[in-house]
């Protein structure tokens, strides 16, 4: 029986996935609001909706460095030091972050769990500056000598989609008192930001040297 992932692959992922999902972001910030201003459920929706989206984005990527490996290897090196020099950049944008401000003072109608769900996949699906992290990230976690690059690439995607959905799932229910936490502790906020950033140069240093 073949395995599209070995455990330590799939370990050393969702460890970094897991960091990276949780630092302050534009995601799990909307999250956040969307709990407070609007209910747990709401949150938990919204998180949902943001999560599922990646689903779109592994899609992406899985044609993509399947066609790049299927046309040369030299390519799928390109694609993984280009990536690597894009989550260094990444990583030092969020490490130079002042820490994200939060805002819980906002306060709305709830409307419906479904339309909010929607409007959380729709705003992850359709933002390219995920599908640009999807492609430098994942790609970081595939290794060739196993064979099945896309199935690779696309159970890397599903492990990031089920570890956000858990992880939204729980800021949106627990939206009331994170926020709060994050709203009042700015240095716990930049904190994350540096562990994130860390993770993302860490990695991007690893493609960009590695022979």
């Amino acid at each position: 029986m073949m395995t599209i992932l070995t455990l330590q692959q799939a370990l050393a992922f969702l460890a970094a996935a897991m960091l990276i999902t949780l630092s302050p972001g534009p995601d799990n910030l909307m999250v956040l609001s969307q709990g407070i201003a609007k209910g747990r459920r709401q949150g938990m929706a919204f998180g949902l909706g943001c999560a599922i989206g990646c689903l779109n984005h592994t899609v992406l990527a899985a044609l993509g460095v399947s066609a790049l490996i299927a046309a040369s290897p030299l390519a799928f090196l390109a694609l993984k030091i280009a990536g690597g020099a894009y989550l260094v950049y990444l990583g030092w944008q969020t490490i130079r972050s002042p820490g994200a401000s939060f805002d819980v003072s906002a306060r709305g109608e709830a409307g419906s769990l479904a339309a909010t769900f929607r409007r959380g996949l729709i705003a992850n699906a359709i933002n390219p500056k995920v599908v640009l992290f999807f492609l430098a990230f994942l790609p970081q976690f595939v290794n060739p000598a196993q064979g099945s690059v896309g199935l690779q690439t696309a159970a890397l995607g599903a492990l990031f989609t089920l570890q956000g959905a858990l992880i939204f799932g729980a800021l949106g229910y627990f939206s009331g008192h994170v926020g709060q936490w994050l709203a009042k502790s700015r240095k716990a906020s930049q904190w994350l930001d540096r562990v994130a950033g860390s993770i993302f140069i860490a990695l991007g240093l690893r493609l960009i040297l590695a022979r």
